[in-house]
C-alpha cells in the first residue's frame, strides 16, 4: 500500500504577513519556493488542495491557486490531472542560488570561561541510586504540589547540612528553595521594592547577570569597588542603599575572600543603617588554602540573607538553589511564592535532600576538590612559566583565579588572537560596570581537562606575545 505523501497546512510551517505591504501571494510563493530549495519538502511530495490551504492561512483561495500557478511554471511544482500538486526537486539550475563559502569558526581547542565546574564528572552513578531509592520510597502524597517554601524533608537537611559546614543559624522553617542565586536574589529585591527600597549596592567588578536580576526585579544596582580584601565598606557608607549584595567567600571575578576587618565593618554598617546583607556564598564549597571561614549569616541572622546553590558543585543542570532570609524578610517571600513563583521539582528535591543525607555529596566534593586543586597546580606552574610578568591573584578557593596583565597589554585584542588560537579566556574588563583599572584574564579551570592547561596557557601567552608587539 502507498502512503499519502500529503503534507498538511499546518505542517507547512507558513505565516502570512498582511502588514508587510507586500502582496500575500508573492510571500506564499516566497514561502514554498524556499522550502523546496532547502529541501523540507522532498519530489513527489503532495501539496494541500488550493481550498484546504487557503482555510488553514485565512486567505482567499486565490492566493494559493496563483502562487501554485507561478512555483508551477517555475518548474517546482507539478500539477496532476486528478491528483492534485506535488514537489519536483531538485528545481531547474536556473533558479539555483550559489552559496558563498564561509569559513567555519575556530575550533575550541582549550576552554578557561569561568562559571562552570566539570560537568563531564557530574556523578551520575550516585545520582540514580539516590533516585531509585527516592522512587521506591516516596509516599504517594508527596507527588502532589509541593510546599511553597519547598520540600520539608530537604529544607530540614539543608537547614542541619549549613550549620555544619558554613555555620549558619536556622531552622527547617527558615530555609526556602528556589531555583538558584539569581533565583533567590530576585525574589528579595521584590520584597525590598515593595518596602520602599529603590537601590541595592553591589560588587564591582561583579557577575553582570546579578545586576540585570537587579534592574529586572525594579531596584538600581549601585556599584561599590571590590579591593584586595573585599567589598570596599568605606565607599558602600557613600552611597544611601540600605541592602547591599556581597560575595565573602570568594569574589567573582576578583577571587578574593572578604578580611576579618571588612567582615566586621560591613556588619557594623548593616546595625547603623537598619540594612540587610545579601550573603552571596559563591564558590564556599571549594576551599584549599585552609578551613573555609564560616558565614557571615552565622554572625548576624537579623541582617543577613544568605543565599547558596549547587549549580557550581554538581552543576547548574540542578536548578536547585536556597535561601534563608531573616525572620521579618519570610511571610513576604512566602507571598510571592504563592503567587505562582516556580518552585524546584519535588523528586529533584528529595533526591538531593538523599545526597546531603547519605553522605554522598560529602564524598563527591571531596574528591571534586581533589581534582580541582591538581588542575589549579597545574596551572599555575604554567602561567609561571609562560607568563612570568603577569599575576595571579585569587587561588585560595573556587575554580577560577585572576591573571592581572602588564600594562602593555592589550585586553580585547588579546583574547580576540587567543579564539584565533582555540582558546577561549573571559576579559577582567568585562566585569567591570566602568573601564579595568588593569588589564586581565578570569581563568575557570573546572571544566578543563588538566592535559589541556599547559596548552592553553601557551597560547595565551603567543597571543599576548602578538598583541603587545603590534601595539608597540
Amino acid at each position: 500500500m502507498k502512503l499519502d505523501q500529503t503534507i498538511r497546512g499546518s505542517e507547512l510551517l507558513l505565516a502570512l504577513d498582511r502588514s508587510s505591504g507586500h502582496p500575500m501571494h508573492v510571500q506564499l510563493e516566497g514561502a514554498l519556493r524556499d522550502a523546496i530549495r532547502s529541501g523540507r519538502f522532498a519530489d513527489g511530495t503532495k501539496l494541500p488542495a488550493s481550498r484546504v490551504l487557503a482555510m488553514e492561512l485565512d486567505c482567499s483561495r486565490w492566493v494559493v491557486v496563483e502562487a501554485y500557478q507561478q512555483l508551477t511554471a517555475e518548474g517546482y511544482l507539478r500539477a496532476r490531472a486528478g491528483g492534485g500538486t506535488v514537489v519536483i526537486s531538485p528545481p531547474p539550475a536556473a533558479e539555483e542560488v550559489p552559496r558563498i563559502p564561509v569559513a567555519p569558526p575556530p575550533a575550541v581547542l582549550v576552554d578557561f570561561e569561568p562559571g562552570l565546574p566539570d560537568l563531564a564528572a557530574f556523578p551520575r552513578g550516585m545520582w540514580l541510586r539516590a533516585v531509585q531509592r527516592t522512587v521506591r520510597s516516596l509516599p504517594p502524597h508527596e507527588l502532589n504540589y509541593g510546599a511553597d517554601a519547598g520540600v520539608p524533608l530537604l529544607r530540614r537537611v539543608l537547614a542541619e547540612h549549613l550549620a555544619r559546614t558554613r555555620g549558619v543559624r536556622t531552622d527547617e522553617e527558615g530555609v526556602l528553595v528556589c531555583a538558584g542565586v539569581t533565583h533567590g536574589l530576585t525574589l528579595l529585591c521584590e520584597v525590598l521594592r515593595e518596602r520602599g527600597h529603590r537601590q541595592i549596592a553591589v560588587e564591582d567588578p561583579g557577575w553582570p547577570r546579578l545586576s540585570k536580576a537587579v534592574r529586572r526585579a525594579g531596584l538600581v544596582p549601585v556599584q561599590v569597588p571590590v579591593d584586595a580584601e573585599g567589598l570596599v565598606v568605606d565607599a558602600l557608607w557613600r552611597t544611601p542603599s540600605r541592602a547591599v549584595l556581597v560575595s565573602p567567600a570568594h569574589q567573582f571575578p576578583a577571587g578574593v575572600a572578604l578580611s576579618p576587618s571588612r567582615r566586621a565593618a560591613l556588619l557594623r554598617w548593616a546595625r547603623e543603617r537598619d540594612a540587610l546583607v545579601f550573603e552571596d556564598d559563591y564558590d564556599a564549597e571549594y576551599r584549599y588554602d585552609r578551613r573555609p571561614v564560616g558565614a557571615l549569616q552565622g554572625l548576624d541572622p537579623d541582617r543577613v540573607a544568605y543565599l547558596g546553590t549547587v549549580s557550581k558543585t554538581l552543576g547548574p543542570g540542578v536548578r536547585i538553589g536556597w535561601l534563608i532570609a531573616p525572620r521579618e524578610l519570610r511571610p513576604a517571600l512566602l507571598a510571592l511564592r504563592d503567587c505562582g513563583d516556580p518552585v524546584p521539582a519535588t523528586l529533584e528535591q528529595v533526591v538531593l535532600a538523599d545526597l546531603i543525607e547519605s553522605g554522598s555529596l560529602d564524598r563527591y566534593l571531596r574528591r571534586t576538590r581533589s581534582s580541582y586543586v591538581q588542575r589549579l597546580n597545574t596551572l599555575c606552574a604554567a602561567l609561571v612559566e609562560s607568563l612570568p610578568g603577569a599575576r595571579v591573584q585569587g587561588v585560595d578557593a573556587g575554580l577560577h583565579l585572576t591573571l592581572l596583565l602588564p600594562d602593555d597589554a592589550d585586553e580585547a585584542a588579546l583574547i580576540q588572537e587567543a579564539r584565533r588560537l582555540g582558546v577561549l579566556a573571559a576579559g577582567l574588563g568585562d566585569y567591570y560596570s566602568g573601564v579595568s583599572p588593569t588589564p586581565g584574564l578570569v581563568i575557570g579551570y573546572g571544566k578543563v581537562r588538566q592535559r589541556q592547561i599547559a596548552e592553553g596557557i601557551a597560547a595565551l601567552a603567543q597571543a599576548y606575545r602578538t598583541t603587545r608587539h603590534s601595539a608597540d
